[in-house]
């Protein structure tokens, strides 16, 4: 009897190649007649393209191909998610050229490329390039950016808006605020972010000119959205004329779910060399400046109620800052991922957002960890505790006072998730969030805070904790209600699975999502294992080649478990359906009559009468002996559309120390009690939220994409940008309180991103309540030493 591995803490079948450096890494490949791609990139945030003369770089020893925008007969990359009214650029006319032809928009952005024999000589040649450049001026804050006078982008966008999107009841929600007793009013600001995964981006074009067919290895979490996205709407050929393969992924943090000009730019230059293969490679300068960044919003919160702690409205306005131009799904992020989840956990009754999606002079900004609801849940959490301040009241008490009742599901969500279109509506379907609250506030000794404050005192140092109650949204969303709502027709969230045993009872399992370094190929591994009673040596996953796997959209949105694993469990559960009919063919008796035990299909009443799953197989795969109307071969694909998103939930609590001489925060505890269902590895699951913690931490800390008001990236390197060093963190004391998720079979919702979007302002908030001895009110992020000192010693420098 094989022991069930579901819930259990299976190391990772992964990790020993990665281990042992057996990895195979897009860097890794090797291919006959390699040649190297180098790109010349914008000095300029802002400035037209006079001319290009390629001509010396021609002639560089090595090179075999120099490229401009000119050569290039492709479209703009395509933008798939046109959420708030920025389906005027749907389009494509503001969204990246594989080369600028007549002006670039921030710098980095792509104007020339170099093809030569070897990586070096590509750079090389670079420096031969000459560009005549008009500069412009330039505009990097978003809120500056649509202020009259300001320089303008676009034609098509008169004071850089992308768009002005709202959801919510404007006039219930300005009655409401209008009207309440106690109104807290605050501008906050959501730094940008740079990903930063350990492997660069990089892709491998090859055309083989035998068959007018292309092939490419690229880093990306979407392989079949980009041969969908390149075919179809950069090159204009047709799809199955395009091979996309994933290898290895050393993380991606969302910084490649998205289409990038490189990657049309390697296939058009092997075709233009005859099929010689053309392999591209960022430099961690060229990551920092043109792979995505993330978050970048300036807003006006103001968050209303009653002295005795009750909310009763909240309206925000946003600033979102979206780049130069628009990536691939950039307006969905502050808008259906931000806007439609502000009120989190709380019985909010009235709520309204206006977001304004901008132009500016700096680098496209997407989905990055999290994908907007970090930013949501960083409004809301400060917003309740601003309100508790006002009110004098404890910051936990106020969060009890307004959680969603456990009775009141399925919710409603008055931020728009709710709202019915054309009868399609999401809803909030479970939740039970003051259990995750008392499991955290005993765990951390909140009733002792009085005196560790004290204690700290006497040692020279500022003591303050913070809470984060926070609520995500996964798998968004039902591919109904993105159509219904309009906002995206690239956010369909439907997956597949194909599942196939084999004559010799061995089991392939094919997903159409994508690891970069979340264990997929052990959590599938067990998922089957489970449903078919094996042991999980007999399973392999695979994934990642559009060529062999069911089309499928990838993995980002904590999507995989709830959406691709409900794909793999109905898979397993037509196998099984199939093997047990064929089991009662050989058995002689009616399928009624078969009962499954594991992997055992035994007659009822008779267990000694019995087949196993892989003497079905071997016999049904034969064939010799088959019903009437039943295929040989146990293989069956399942493409699943979720009915609902799945709802994580859970408390983080940080507590910093201020050194009151220097200013330098300390994180010197973190509890974290989440919810995320059912858990298929939990060693996995607290993995996830250990990476999501840390960098939900460095944004609060240390970490920010930094641009000059010349549009210079200041922050352009490990140099300058403060990636947290583990050392910097205490250990993770995690709890957990388990609510099922009706949503799907396996009852899990989700948590790959969820550290990251509680511990920001779990972070925050302890820094505000350390401060608050000196009239501190609210600092923005990140919290560095000359920031907090300054705030310290200087009045003026409090907000």
């Amino acid at each position: 009897m094989t022991t069930d591995v579901m819930g259990a803490s299976i190391k990772r079948v992964e990790d020993p190649r990665f281990i042992t450096g057996k990895g195979r890494y897009l860097d890794d490949i090797k291919l006959a007649g390699m040649t190297y791609m180098s790109i010349l990139r914008s000095p300029y945030a802002h400035a037209n393209i006079r001319s290009i003369d390629t001509t010396a770089a021609a002639a560089m020893p090595g090179v075999v191909l120099v490229l401009t925008g000119a050569d290039i007969p492709y479209n703009p990359l395509p933008m798939a998610w046109p959420a708030g009214g920025s389906s005027g650029v749907v389009n494509n006319i503001n969204t990246p050229r594989v080369l600028a032809t007549d002006s670039v928009k921030w710098t980095g952005e792509g104007v020339a490329a170099v093809i030569a024999e070897t990586a070096a000589q590509a750079v090389d040649a670079l420096d031969a390039i000459v560009v005549d450049w008009e500069p412009l001026p330039v505009v990097v804050d978003a809120e500056k950016a649509t202020q009259p006078g300001a320089p303008q982008l676009h034609e098509n966008a008169p004071n850089n808006v992308v768009f002005n999107w709202t959801v919510g009841d404007k006039a219930g929600t300005d009655a409401a605020v209008d009207s309440a007793e106690v109104v807290v009013r605050q501008r906050i600001v959501n730094q940008r972010l740079i990903p930063n995964p350990m492997e660069v981006r990089g892709d491998i074009g090859v055309f083989n000119p035998g068959t007018d067919e292309y092939t490419i290895w690229m880093s990306s979490q979407t392989p079949h959205i980009q041969r969908l996205l390149l075919a179809a709407f950069v090159m204009g050929i047709p799809e199955n004329k395009i091979r996309c393969i994933s290898p290895d992924i050393g993380g991606a943090f969302g910084s490649k779910i998205f289409c990038y000009a490189d990657m049309a730019l390697c296939l058009f230059a092997s075709k233009a060399l005859d099929g010689r293969p053309v392999k591209w490679v960022e430099t961690r300068r060229e990551n920092y400046q043109s792979t995505i960044h993330g978050r970048d919003h300036i807003t006006y919160l103001e968050i209303a109620g009653t002295r005795e702690g009750e909310i009763t409205g909240l309206r925000v306005k946003t600033f979102a800052n979206l780049g130069g131009r628009l990536s691939t799904i950039g307006p969905g992020i502050p808008t259906t991922l931000y806007g439609r989840v502000l009120s989190g956990c709380y019985k909010i009754p009235n709520v309204y957002c206006e977001v304004t999606g901008v132009y500016t002079n700096t680098t496209f900004v997407d989905a990055y960890r999290g994908a907007g609801r970090p930013e949501a849940t960083y409004v809301i959490e400060r917003a309740m505790d601003l309100f508790a301040d006002e009110i004098g009241m404890d910051p936990a008490e106020i969060r009890r006072r307004n959680f969603i009742a456990p009775d009141k599901f399925p919710y409603d969500n008055p931020s728009g998730l709710g709202t019915a279109v054309n009868g399609e509506k999401i809803y909030i379907d479970s939740g039970n969030y003051e259990p995750a609250l008392d499991m955290a506030l005993k765990t951390v000794g909140y009733d002792s805070l009085a005196k560790a404050k004290s204690d700290a005192r006497a040692r020279g140092k500022h003591l303050g904790l913070g809470l984060s109650t926070y609520i995500e949204v996964c798998g968004v969303a039902p591919s109904k209600w993105i159509g219904a709502v309009g906002e995206g027709w690239g956010a369909a969230m439907w997956e597949s699975a194909n599942l196939k045993i084999h004559l010799t009872g061995k089991v392939v399992l094919t997903m159409g999502t994508q690891p970069q370094g979340q264990g997929h190929e052990t959590t599938y591994a067990q998922i089957i294992a489970s449903e078919l009673g094996l042991a999980m040596d007999d399973v392999i996953v695979q994934h990642s080649d559009t060529q062999g796997t069911p089309f499928g959209y990838g993995s980002y949105g904590s999507r995989t478990s709830s959406v691709g694993g409900t794909a793999a469990v109905k898979a397993a559960g037509k196998i099984r359906e199939k093997a047990r009919q064929y089991a009662a063919h050989m058995l002689e008796a009616s399928v009624d009559d078969i009962e499954v035990v594991g992997a055992e299909y035994r007659v009822k009443g008779s267990p000694e009468k019995k087949k196993t799953l892989q003497e079905i197989a071997f016999a049904l795969d034969l064939g010799f002996s088959l019903p009437a109307g039943m295929e040989p071969y146990l293989d069956e694909t399942v493409y699943h559309d979720t009915p609902n998103c799945t709802w994580p939930f859970g408390t983080h609590i940080a507590i910093v120390e201020i050194d009151e001489e220097t200013g330098k925060v300390d994180l010197v505890r973190y509890v974290a009690v989440d919810d995320v269902g059912k858990k298929i590895n939990p060693m996995i699951v607290d993995g996830q939220l250990h990476g999501g913690i840390a960098q939900g931490v460095g944004q609060a800390l240390w970490e920010g994409a930094v641009y000059g008001d010349d549009g210079q990236l200041l922050s352009g390197s490990m140099l300058d940008y403060a990636v947290p060093r583990a050392s910097w963190f205490p250990n993770f004391e995690l709890g957990e309180t388990v609510t099922p998720s009706p949503v799907n079979p396996l009852g899990v919702k989700g948590v790959g991103e969820a550290g990251a979007i509680a511990s920001t302002a779990a972070v925050a908030n302890a820094v505000m309540d350390a401060l608050s001895p000196f009239g501190i009110r609210h600092l923005d992020m990140p919290f560095t030493a000359p920031k907090v000192w300054r705030a310290m010693h200087d009045k003026e420098a409090r907000s």
